[in-house]
């Protein structure tokens, strides 16, 4: 499999991209202004409790309180090699702890939390102060004393050989999972991560003394630098990043722990945009369809709500050569694998339930859940899954760290009182820069101008909040950028026209 990592950055916006042999299989979006990033420690200030809902409200300096459960509260003056941590399934888990908020925290307490699930909607975001910070091949719990391996090293030899080589490194108490990326790496690479991230804990701690509530006291890489962490694997052929500053902070960044693959990352410079150049773009807007053909003919219906994410599957055009029931199992399994591809691609987590077309054989039932949980082995996030019924009902849930793709990329729509969603401004400021690049490049004069006409509430983000943008494109190109207002324009309807 052809493995590529297309990373797109201007002032506004940071996108990264993956490909599957040169399918969208991720994407993720960062925007400038976002601060509540997934894995960011703050010190926090509990500002009301609720014992009803087992449950506190705190302040760590955001516009929305955070959510911390009972069950997330870790006592940070104990010693952590005493803490509720036990190893299942390879991998430590806490214990449950059934005593009451009211005997673990009050009102004005101060303690030490980590985003465990960014605000999602009008929620607040989740926390934790079960810590847990990622270093590039380990990922280490202070509150936590055993040492788990990932699922996907299978060789018994080589996980005796890595929990062996990870407790002797260990300087401090805490508990360590040991990432698949460390598999076959030397001993001195894997110690030195460890003390690196046992080192990050104790920055932590020391600032936290010194800190007023609320504080932040230590910040997950950007999405840049996250994604070559948590995506750069020997399989990867290619690291293409279109913005200077990035591919040399990204060639110093591996050339730390990978430098190998340092030959593997290239400055894209062509004047065609480089999501454009890779097919990314038109696969994202493809992302956002409600429907999604299969190759066979068939298609599925994916309806996200508030509460779960309904995929609706169904032969389409696909009428089979033996019987329904072939017909039938041959689409569902074929279903299976692209459900998994859309859950990973949209981000969709929660609820989810998938209706599979009925079959009337058990051994067809079951050979379409052993697909979905294979295609789901390959999926970084949480799931859990129940067989499949016999009405064809799968149900299972996927864990939630971020916004999905749908609601990151529209917002409600005012055309229809919110029933339904368009495309947000900014996503329309983004696309008419990148349109902007795409039209001169594709024009044969090298001078000139390129005019923009947009809805007017478009057209003012451009001119108010994408000013630099615009002028950064306008040395680039050579050209000048003129934006002009369409009173009767919707939202997403926008014309660029090189001249």
């Amino acid at each position: 499999m052809r493995k590529q990592i297309i990373i797109n950055s201007a002032k506004s916006e940071v996108r990264v991209a993956l490909l599957e042999n040169g399918n969208l299989a991720e994407v993720h979006i960062e925007r400038s202004g976002e601060e509540a990033a997934a894995g960011n420690i703050y010190l926090g200030k509990v500002l009301r409790v609720l014992p009803g809902m087992q449950a506190a409200f705190v302040d760590i300096g955001l516009e929305k309180a955070a959510f911390l459960h009972s069950s997330d509260i870790v006592d940070f003056s104990t010693d952590a090699g005493d803490s509720d941590e036990e190893i299942q399934y390879d991998e430590p888990k806490r214990k449950r702890d059934d005593s009451s908020i009211e005997k673990k925290i009050k009102k004005g307490d101060v303690l030490i939390v980590q985003i465990a699930k960014e605000p999602i909607g009008t929620k607040g975001a989740r926390i934790t102060s079960h810590v847990s910070i990622p270093g590039r091949y380990i990922v280490y719990m202070p509150t936590g004393h055993q040492i788990g391996v990932s699922k996907r090293i299978a060789d018994e030899k080589e996980r005796r050989r890595l929990r062996e080589t990870v407790s002797s490194a260990r300087t401090k108490e805490g508990g360590i999972i040991v990432r698949t990326a460390c598999q076959g790496l030397p001993k001195g690479d894997i110690s030195e991560d460890v003390v690196g991230v046992e080192q990050t804990w104790s920055t932590v701690r020391e600032k936290a003394e010194k800190a007023k509530a609320p504080a932040l006291l230590y910040s997950e890489l950007d999405l840049v630098l996250r994604s070559v962490r948590d995506m750069l694997t020997e399989d990867v052929d290619e690291i293409a990043v279109d913005e200077p500053g990035d591919f040399e902070r990204i060639k110093r960044y591996v050339s730390g722990f990978m430098p190998h693959l340092s030959e593997r990352i290239e400055l894209y410079e062509g004047m065609v945009p480089v999501f454009d150049r890779y097919g990314v773009e038109e696969q994202i807007t493809r992302a956002t369809d409600a429907k999604v053909w299969l190759k066979s003919g068939g298609y599925l219906v994916i309806d996200q709500g508030e509460a779960l994410t309904m995929i609706d599957v169904n032969t389409g055009r696909f009428v089979g050569k033996r019987s329904q029931e072939e017909t039938v199992f041959r689409t569902n399994l074929e279903a299976a694998d692209e459900c998994v591809s859309q859950l990973r691609l949209r981000n969709i987590g929660g609820i989810i339930i998938i209706d599979f077309i009925d079959m009337e054989e058990h051994s067809n039932r079951r050979a379409v859940t052993d697909a979905l949980e294979k295609a789901l082995a390959n999926d970084k996030a949480r799931t859990t899954i129940l067989r499949i019924s016999e009405l064809g009902l799968v149900q299972m849930t996927r864990k939630r760290t971020r916004e999905n793709l749908e609601r990151l990329l529209s917002s409600p729509c005012p055309y229809c009182d919110g029933r339904g969603r368009i495309k947000s401004v900014e996503t329309v400021a983004n696309e008419i820069l990148r349109r902007i690049q795409k039209e001169a490049a594709s024009s044969n004069r090298k001078q000139g101008r390129v005019s923009v006409r947009a809805n007017r509430d478009v057209i003012s983000y451009l001119y108010n909040d994408e000013e630099d943008a615009i002028r950064a494109l306008q040395e680039r190109l050579g050209r000048s950028v003129t934006l002009r207002v369409a009173e009767k324009y919707h939202q997403e309807q926008y014309d660029v026209v090189a001249a």
